[in-house]
Protein backbone atom coordinates (compact mmCIF):
# COMPACT_ATOMS: atom_id res chain seq x y z
CA UNK A 1 0.00 0.00 0.00
CA UNK A 2 2.97 2.33 0.33
CA UNK A 3 3.93 2.52 -2.70
CA UNK A 4 0.31 4.21 -3.57
CA UNK A 5 0.58 6.70 -0.60
CA UNK A 6 0.89 9.73 -3.20
CA UNK A 7 -1.81 8.57 -5.09
CA UNK A 8 -3.70 7.84 -1.71
CA UNK A 9 -3.01 11.27 -0.41
CA UNK A 10 -4.79 13.48 -3.62
CA UNK A 11 -7.16 10.23 -4.00
CA UNK A 12 -10.32 12.91 -3.43
CA UNK A 13 -8.51 14.57 -6.98
CA UNK A 14 -8.41 11.66 -8.47
CA UNK A 15 -11.49 10.86 -8.17
CA UNK A 16 -13.07 14.29 -9.28
CA UNK A 17 -10.91 14.38 -12.31
CA UNK A 18 -12.10 11.06 -13.31
CA UNK A 19 -15.26 12.84 -13.91
CA UNK A 20 -13.85 15.47 -15.74
CA UNK A 21 -12.63 12.96 -17.97
CA UNK A 22 -15.80 11.33 -18.24
CA UNK A 23 -17.54 14.85 -18.79
CA UNK A 24 -15.36 15.82 -21.35
CA UNK A 25 -15.60 12.69 -23.02
CA UNK A 26 -18.94 12.31 -22.88
CA UNK A 27 -20.06 16.01 -24.22
CA UNK A 28 -17.63 16.02 -27.03
CA UNK A 29 -19.19 12.40 -28.13
CA UNK A 30 -22.81 13.88 -28.57
CA UNK A 31 -21.14 16.99 -30.26
CA UNK A 32 -19.27 15.45 -32.37
CA UNK A 33 -22.01 12.35 -33.13
CA UNK A 34 -24.60 14.95 -34.60
CA UNK A 35 -22.22 16.81 -36.27
CA UNK A 36 -20.36 13.88 -37.45
CA UNK A 37 -23.30 11.96 -38.62
CA UNK A 38 -24.91 14.83 -40.87
CA UNK A 39 -21.50 15.11 -42.45
CA UNK A 40 -20.93 11.64 -42.85
CA UNK A 41 -24.36 11.27 -44.32
CA UNK A 42 -23.52 13.94 -46.59
CA UNK A 43 -20.29 12.96 -48.08
CA UNK A 44 -21.72 9.38 -48.61
CA UNK A 45 -24.50 10.23 -50.61
CA UNK A 46 -22.95 13.47 -52.35
CA UNK A 47 -19.80 10.87 -53.46
CA UNK A 48 -18.95 9.49 -56.70
CA UNK A 49 -21.61 6.80 -57.51
CA UNK A 50 -23.77 8.62 -54.37
CA UNK A 51 -27.96 8.53 -54.64
CA UNK A 52 -27.21 12.56 -54.62
CA UNK A 53 -23.72 12.91 -56.68
CA UNK A 54 -22.49 15.97 -55.90
CA UNK A 55 -19.02 16.75 -57.05
CA UNK A 56 -18.52 20.37 -55.84
CA UNK A 57 -20.29 19.66 -52.25
CA UNK A 58 -17.98 16.13 -51.59
CA UNK A 59 -14.90 18.20 -52.45
CA UNK A 60 -15.70 20.86 -50.57
CA UNK A 61 -16.65 18.76 -47.02
CA UNK A 62 -13.68 16.08 -48.02
CA UNK A 63 -11.02 18.70 -48.09
CA UNK A 64 -12.30 20.29 -44.96
CA UNK A 65 -12.45 16.90 -43.10
CA UNK A 66 -8.68 15.86 -44.67
CA UNK A 67 -7.69 18.92 -43.35
CA UNK A 68 -9.52 18.74 -39.96
CA UNK A 69 -8.12 15.24 -39.39
CA UNK A 70 -4.48 16.49 -40.45
CA UNK A 71 -3.70 19.18 -37.77
CA UNK A 72 -2.02 17.69 -34.64
CA UNK A 73 -4.17 18.33 -31.42
CA UNK A 74 -1.92 20.73 -30.00
CA UNK A 75 -1.63 22.81 -32.79
CA UNK A 76 -5.22 22.67 -33.36
CA UNK A 77 -6.34 23.93 -29.40
CA UNK A 78 -3.89 27.27 -30.14
CA UNK A 79 -5.72 27.54 -33.86
CA UNK A 80 -9.32 27.68 -32.32
CA UNK A 81 -8.06 29.81 -28.79
CA UNK A 82 -9.86 32.53 -29.96
CA UNK A 83 -13.10 30.36 -30.94
CA UNK A 84 -13.17 28.98 -27.59
CA UNK A 85 -13.00 32.03 -25.94
CA UNK A 86 -16.15 33.14 -28.24
CA UNK A 87 -17.83 30.40 -26.93
CA UNK A 88 -16.78 29.05 -23.91
CA UNK A 89 -15.47 32.72 -22.29
CA UNK A 90 -11.82 31.52 -21.71
CA UNK A 91 -9.47 28.46 -23.29
CA UNK A 92 -8.56 27.11 -19.68
CA UNK A 93 -11.28 24.56 -18.29
CA UNK A 94 -13.35 21.30 -18.96
CA UNK A 95 -16.01 23.29 -20.51
CA UNK A 96 -13.18 25.19 -22.81
CA UNK A 97 -11.41 21.80 -23.91
CA UNK A 98 -14.83 20.67 -25.25
CA UNK A 99 -14.25 23.41 -28.31
CA UNK A 100 -10.84 21.87 -29.67
CA UNK A 101 -12.03 18.53 -28.75
CA UNK A 102 -15.53 18.34 -30.70
CA UNK A 103 -13.61 20.19 -33.73
CA UNK A 104 -10.76 17.31 -33.69
CA UNK A 105 -13.19 14.68 -33.34
CA UNK A 106 -15.65 15.78 -35.96
CA UNK A 107 -13.97 15.13 -38.97
CA UNK A 108 -12.54 11.31 -37.49
CA UNK A 109 -15.64 10.44 -36.66
CA UNK A 110 -17.09 12.24 -40.09
CA UNK A 111 -15.01 10.11 -42.01
CA UNK A 112 -15.74 6.41 -40.09
CA UNK A 113 -19.42 7.17 -40.91
CA UNK A 114 -18.65 7.71 -44.49
CA UNK A 115 -16.55 4.81 -44.82
CA UNK A 116 -19.57 2.85 -42.85
CA UNK A 117 -22.20 3.91 -44.88
CA UNK A 118 -20.50 3.61 -48.00
CA UNK A 119 -19.73 -0.54 -47.14
CA UNK A 120 -23.37 -0.78 -47.70
CA UNK A 121 -24.07 -3.54 -50.42
CA UNK A 122 -25.11 -1.06 -53.17
CA UNK A 123 -27.57 -3.51 -54.56
CA UNK A 124 -29.78 -3.22 -51.09
CA UNK A 125 -29.32 0.77 -51.61
CA UNK A 126 -30.75 0.58 -55.44
CA UNK A 127 -33.48 -1.84 -54.44
CA UNK A 128 -34.87 0.45 -52.85
CA UNK A 129 -35.23 3.39 -55.15
CA UNK A 130 -36.26 1.05 -57.71
CA UNK A 131 -39.18 0.91 -54.89
CA UNK A 132 -39.35 4.53 -55.13
CA UNK A 133 -38.03 5.37 -51.69
CA UNK A 134 -36.35 8.71 -51.60
CA UNK A 135 -33.26 9.98 -50.22
CA UNK A 136 -34.43 10.47 -46.49
CA UNK A 137 -36.16 6.83 -46.80
CA UNK A 138 -32.81 5.50 -48.19
CA UNK A 139 -30.92 6.75 -45.30
CA UNK A 140 -33.19 6.04 -42.56
CA UNK A 141 -34.21 2.58 -43.94
CA UNK A 142 -31.38 1.84 -45.93
CA UNK A 143 -28.07 3.15 -44.72
CA UNK A 144 -28.26 3.51 -41.26
CA UNK A 145 -30.13 0.09 -40.28
CA UNK A 146 -27.55 -1.96 -42.35
CA UNK A 147 -24.40 0.21 -41.51
CA UNK A 148 -25.52 0.20 -37.64
CA UNK A 149 -22.89 -2.67 -36.25
CA UNK A 150 -20.19 -0.89 -37.88
CA UNK A 151 -21.46 2.78 -37.13
CA UNK A 152 -21.00 1.35 -33.58
CA UNK A 153 -18.18 -0.06 -33.47
CA UNK A 154 -16.51 3.13 -35.55
CA UNK A 155 -18.04 5.42 -32.51
CA UNK A 156 -16.10 2.77 -29.82
CA UNK A 157 -13.10 3.87 -31.92
CA UNK A 158 -13.54 7.71 -31.83
CA UNK A 159 -14.40 7.49 -27.81
CA UNK A 160 -10.99 5.68 -27.48
CA UNK A 161 -8.94 7.87 -29.42
CA UNK A 162 -11.09 11.13 -28.03
CA UNK A 163 -10.35 9.70 -24.34
CA UNK A 164 -6.82 9.96 -25.70
CA UNK A 165 -7.24 13.35 -26.59
CA UNK A 166 -8.48 14.28 -23.12
CA UNK A 167 -5.55 13.44 -21.57
CA UNK A 168 -3.73 15.31 -23.54
CA UNK A 169 -5.96 18.38 -23.10
CA UNK A 170 -5.80 17.33 -19.31
CA UNK A 171 -1.77 18.43 -19.87
CA UNK A 172 -2.35 21.51 -21.54
CA UNK A 173 -5.27 22.99 -19.32
CA UNK A 174 -8.01 21.23 -18.97
CA UNK A 175 -8.90 19.26 -15.95
CA UNK A 176 -8.97 15.08 -16.07
CA UNK A 177 -6.77 12.35 -15.26
CA UNK A 178 -4.15 13.74 -18.04
CA UNK A 179 -3.80 16.70 -16.18
CA UNK A 180 -3.03 14.88 -12.95
CA UNK A 181 -0.54 12.22 -14.47
CA UNK A 182 1.54 14.94 -15.78
CA UNK A 183 1.20 17.56 -13.03
CA UNK A 184 1.40 15.44 -10.24
CA UNK A 185 2.44 12.13 -11.25
CA UNK A 186 4.79 12.66 -14.19
CA UNK A 187 6.21 16.27 -13.16
CA UNK A 188 6.77 15.62 -9.54
CA UNK A 189 8.44 12.25 -9.88
CA UNK A 190 5.60 10.48 -8.78
CA UNK A 191 5.70 7.41 -10.28
CA UNK A 192 2.16 5.79 -8.96
CA UNK A 193 0.24 8.95 -9.21
CA UNK A 194 1.12 8.34 -13.31
CA UNK A 195 0.45 4.59 -12.97
CA UNK A 196 -3.10 4.85 -11.19
CA UNK A 197 -4.37 7.27 -13.77
CA UNK A 198 -3.27 5.77 -16.62
CA UNK A 199 -4.91 2.57 -14.95
CA UNK A 200 -8.29 4.43 -14.63
CA UNK A 201 -7.94 5.88 -18.65
CA UNK A 202 -7.22 2.35 -19.81
CA UNK A 203 -10.25 1.08 -16.98
CA UNK A 204 -12.56 3.75 -19.26
CA UNK A 205 -11.33 2.50 -22.74
CA UNK A 206 -12.48 -1.13 -21.69
CA UNK A 207 -15.93 -0.34 -20.22
CA UNK A 208 -16.44 1.67 -23.73
CA UNK A 209 -14.95 -1.52 -25.92
CA UNK A 210 -17.24 -3.86 -23.69
CA UNK A 211 -20.20 -1.83 -24.35
CA UNK A 212 -19.45 -1.56 -27.93
CA UNK A 213 -19.17 -5.62 -28.49
CA UNK A 214 -22.40 -6.18 -26.12
CA UNK A 215 -24.81 -3.75 -28.19
CA UNK A 216 -23.67 -5.58 -31.31
CA UNK A 217 -24.30 -8.69 -29.54
CA UNK A 218 -27.76 -7.36 -28.68
CA UNK A 219 -28.63 -6.57 -32.23
CA UNK A 220 -27.60 -9.34 -33.80
CA UNK A 221 -30.17 -11.32 -31.25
Amino acid sequence: MSYFENAIKIKDMIVTETGATLYMTGATAVISAVFGIIIGILLCISEEGGIRENKSLYSVLDKIVNIGRSIPFVILIAIVAKLTRMIAGTTIGNTAAIVPLSIATIPFFARQVQNALSGVDKGVVEAAQAMGFGPKDIISSVYLPEARESLIRNSAVTIISLIGLTAMAGAIGAGGLGKVAIAYGFNRFNTDITLVCTVLILVIVFIVQWLSDLIIRLLRH
